[in-house]
């Protein structure tokens, strides 16, 4: 082997050395970053944890402390006071969650399909119109008066359900998504003689499995938090949701509170405000949490893919 051979072979084996370190290092890096990251969104939520069962007289004085100073789970004897009314509300943000996600799925999809059509004429056009809602709004009162006076939908489960069926922004997150998928699979769809309606159903909704499972999140966890429509439209103590019935009982308890302060009789009366706070969080939080690690990988899947190409 000559000298010049010689001399390039171990200028490759140190720079491969060098690339070695180079990774290396920035794995560790980055590992750091993670966990300190981790770190900082998981004491939050211990805290959330801790505070819940800490007795309100050792919150005032000491303030929210990671480990309680003393031990209480009188926040969630008031929470569940009424068993039967937590259950109804669970009963109805699930039922809500449910239907509105897996319909608002399927038309999200399906829209987002026909936009991303080149051989459909008017998608430039739907994709404007679409996008000019993000834009312009008839306002908050024209809505209401559709919703109560000409879809008579005041105190139903559809109420909660209409307003949020679809969002521009997910129709296109799901057309960007549909866009990577090759035009060559539903040409041979249609040489071997199948529909439209068959091509979406049986080819593309399996191929976009990780924008499903990203978009199926987002909505979900719209009509899990939302209470706003409640506000509005549900006087019906039965068709209250989760998030509403909680916000309505921490009202009250704020109401007591105050109306206690203001009372000369009872003074000493505590209430527990800031830990009660805490167990509805919890106990809001908690379904999207244990639900949340099952569309982990598809969710991260769907979020780089989909947004490539637009």
């Amino acid at each position: 082997m000559s000298a010049s051979a010689t001399q390039t072979s171990s200028k490759a084996q140190t720079a491969g050395k060098r690339r070695g370190t180079d990774v290396l290092l920035l794995q560790i890096i980055g590992y750091i970053v993670i966990t300190v990251l981790a770190v900082f969104c998981f004491v939050p939520f211990l805290l959330v944890v801790s505070s819940s069962f800490s007795e309100e007289q050792s919150i005032i004085e000491n303030g929210f402390q990671l480990i309680p100073t003393t031990f209480s789970t009188e926040a969630y004897s008031v929470l569940f006071k009424y068993p039967e009314q937590m259950l109804r509300a669970y009963g109805v943000t699930i039922a809500v969650t449910a239907i509105g996600t897996v319909a608002g799925l399927f038309l999200t999809a399906m829209t987002a399909y026909v936009l991303q059509r080149k051989d459909f004429k008017w998608r430039n056009q739907f994709s404007f119109f679409f996008f000019f809602t993000t834009l312009f709004s008839g306002g908050l009162v024209p809505w209401y008066l559709m919703i109560i006076k000409y879809l008579h939908l005041k105190d139903t489960l559809l109420v909660l359900i209409l307003p949020m069926l679809l969002n521009v922004f997910y129709i296109i997150v799901m057309k960007s998504f549909m866009s990577s998928i090759p035009e060559a699979i539903t040409e041979s769809a249609k040489i071997d003689g199948a529909g439209d309606f068959r091509i979406f159903m049986q080819l593309i909704l399996p191929l976009a499995k990780p924008a499903l499972a990203t978009i199926g999140l987002f909505i979900a966890l719209g009509y899990w938090n939302d209470w706003y429509n409640a506000l509005l439209f549900i006087s019906n103590e039965n068709l209250m949701p989760l998030q509403y019935y909680l916000y309505k009982m921490l009202g009250n308890m704020e109401g007591m509170r105050k109306a206690m302060m203001q009372s000369g009789a009872v003074v000493n009366v505590s209430l527990p405000t800031e830990s009660l706070k805490m167990a509805m969080t919890l106990v809001a939080t908690g379904p999207i949490l244990l639900a949340y690690p099952f569309i982990q990988r598809y969710f991260v899947q769907g979020l780089t893919i989909g947004s490539v190409k637009g």
